[in-house]
């Protein structure tokens, strides 16, 4: 007679099931990026996150906060003089030790937008660089919305295109819809020239998504600075422990 064993049936049964759920995940996850462009982004350039956090202050920061971040930590980390952030990048009274927060109420933000802008501390790891990447590229014309904007990759947000001065006047061209669906998006033009050509908007739009990216994890800054060193001091033991071993064992036969 077979021993029948109840908690090793319910283990067997729950393994079954996570590996069925990662299955899903892992399909909705490749669902979710399938037509991102890819950001390119890496912590190791200091100087694309420094741009970025120009742009992300001068740009993002009148509506979107960074609250867990602080402006001593990001000038400490991305190597930026304290008082050029004080006098450049700070636009809402706050201390140089204080929050990124900007200065909008959420009952403000919800009035003009219809949700208040959410905190972008974190959305790098939310929603993944290259969403973020693509996301601020895909911005077009749309008459039918409340602030005359659409994209592509989130559609109807409430969000404007706040980089339309640097990218241009982007538009949808479309094909109709079958079965009488809405017309479907094929590619964006752009249709009045901004202040940047389409290869340099590409970088300030990486600059920002490097930005965010710091924000989401300060500590990986150092800790990728640090990987290095621990390599290094790990390979050195694992010489040393193997010199060690080969010294007490050599008479050993």
């Amino acid at each position: 007679m077979t021993n029948h064993n109840p908690f090793k049936t319910l283990l067997a049964r729950a393994g079954i099931a996570l590996i069925a759920s990662l299955g899903l995940s892992g399909g909705a996850f490749a669902a979710a990026g399938a037509g991102l462009q890819q950001a390119n982004v890496t912590l190791t350039d200091v100087a694309s996150m420094q741009r970025g956090a120009r742009l992300f202050f001068n740009y993002c920061s009148g509506c979107h906060s960074l609250e867990y971040v602080r402006y001593s930590r990001m000038a400490e980390d991305l190597k930026m003089d304290p008082k050029a952030v004080e006098q450049n990048l700070i636009f809402t009274g706050a201390k140089i030790g204080d929050h990124a927060l900007n200065n909008m109420s959420v009952e403000d933000g919800t009035r003009w937008f219809g949700k208040a802008p959410p905190d972008l501390s974190l959305e790098a790891r939310a929603k993944g660089v290259d969403w973020i990447y693509s996301y601020l590229k895909s911005f077009y014309l749309d008459p039918t919305r409340p602030l005359g904007w659409n994209n592509t990759v989130f559609p109807n947000a409430s969000m404007p295109n706040v980089l339309w001065e640097l990218q241009g006047l982007q538009v949808a061209v479309t094909r109709p819809g079958s079965g009488g669906q809405d017309p479907h998006v094929e590619r964006l033009e752009i249709r009045t020239p901004g202040r940047m050509d389409e290869q340099a908007f590409d970088g300030a739009v990486r600059d920002i998504t490097a930005f965010l990216m710091y924000t989401a994890e300060p500590a990986a800054l150092k800790r990728e600075s640090m990987g290095v060193w621990v390599l290094l001091y790990l390979a050195f033991f694992t010489l040393l422990a193997y010199l060690l071993k080969h010294e007490f064992w050599k008479d050993v036969k």
